[in-house]
């Protein structure tokens, strides 16, 4: 595949490598995707472990006559500073770099500027609906292994898992850690901006604000109305997604929806790769055995993107 390189905010304080990917024997304009991380700093190809699921993503995409655009996350490459700007939130973590990405595809030539779609990954998948709501201005949204629920409840459902698995003496310390987080977690939308900003909840890295502003911009807000195709899919293996609360909770809200279209995938993990383990204990373990982005997922996100 062409892969050529590009940079993501060129004139502003936080330029970013990216990929275009084009595909092969472009003749007219092809429809194109910017894909966009899950939580945490991750390079362009979304490395965990031993895996690249945006470059898997990207290659497969690519093949089928559709172009993709990916880039480093801006904490990636610009984690240090930002980790002491006491205003940080998904804004200028996730959110605008995005927006930025889809504007540059606009202005290529070998691209359909009205088949510009957006496919988040997890957490990029729950930011996807407010990045189209916030200037993405998209023709299409794709949530991979993404949630309708608020982080806080997501990482608060996490820890209660790894909880059960514990022996009873290490159970009862991680008890009250785990319910100290909890009550941090209650009082987030109490605080005043300010205050949220100068309130730890996780060391000295994680901000209440950083919860409190993704909280006041829940995706149920942005989906509720949205009448766009979206296309949400998640593996049935996924540890870190939950296909009850979050998938479900997709459905329970856009289940009667036309324009939402959803697929849930036999034995794949959060990486949409075949599942070994299928325990959140062991994720870590699972993503350091190289795989690929099952080819059922690139080709039905192809279809669909081809079908808009």
């Amino acid at each position: 595949m062409p892969d050529e390189k590009i940079v993501i905010g060129a004139d502003t304080k936080h330029p970013l490598d990216g990929m275009l990917t084009i595909p092969p024997d472009v003749s007219g304009p092809v429809p194109a995707v910017v894909m966009v991380h899950g939580s945490g700093p991750s390079n362009m190809d979304g490395q965990v472990g031993k895996n690249h699921p945006l470059k898997d993503f990207a290659e497969g995409l690519s093949e089928k006559g559709i172009a993709v655009l990916r880039y480093d996350k801006r904490t990636f490459i610009y984690g240090k500073e930002m980790k002491n700007d006491k205003g940080l939130s998904v804004k200028e973590e996730t959110i605008e770099d995005a927006i930025l990405a889809a504007n540059l595809l606009r202005y290529e030539p070998r691209i359909d500027a009205d088949k510009i779609f957006i496919m988040g990954h997890s957490m990029g998948g729950m930011l996807a609906p407010r990045i189209d709501a916030e200037g993405g201005n998209f023709a299409g949204i794709i949530i991979l292994a993404g949630s309708p629920r608020t982080l806080e409840e997501i990482m608060m459902d996490q820890n209660n898992t790894v909880l059960k698995s514990l022996n009873r003496f290490v159970k009862w310390i991680a008890k009250k850690q785990v319910a100290a987080l909890a009550s941090k977690f209650e009082n987030i939308y109490n605080l005043s901006d300010e205050e949220a900003k100068d309130t730890f909840v996780f060391g000295k890295n994680l901000r209440a604000y950083y919860f409190k502003e993704m909280g006041e911009h829940p995706s149920q807000m942005y989906l509720r109305d949205l009448n766009k195709p979206v296309f949400i899919l998640q593996g049935d293996k996924d540890v870190q997604s939950s296909v009850e609360k979050d998938f479900n909770g997709y459905k329970n809200l856009m289940g009667d929806h036309s324009n939402v279209t959803f697929k849930l995938y036999p034995n794949l993990n959060h990486l949409f790769m075949p599942s070994i383990y299928g325990d959140i204990l062991k994720a870590q373990k699972e993503y350091k055995v190289p795989q690929k982005v099952d080819k059922q997922v690139i080709n039905d996100i192809s279809n669909w993107i081809l079908a808009v």
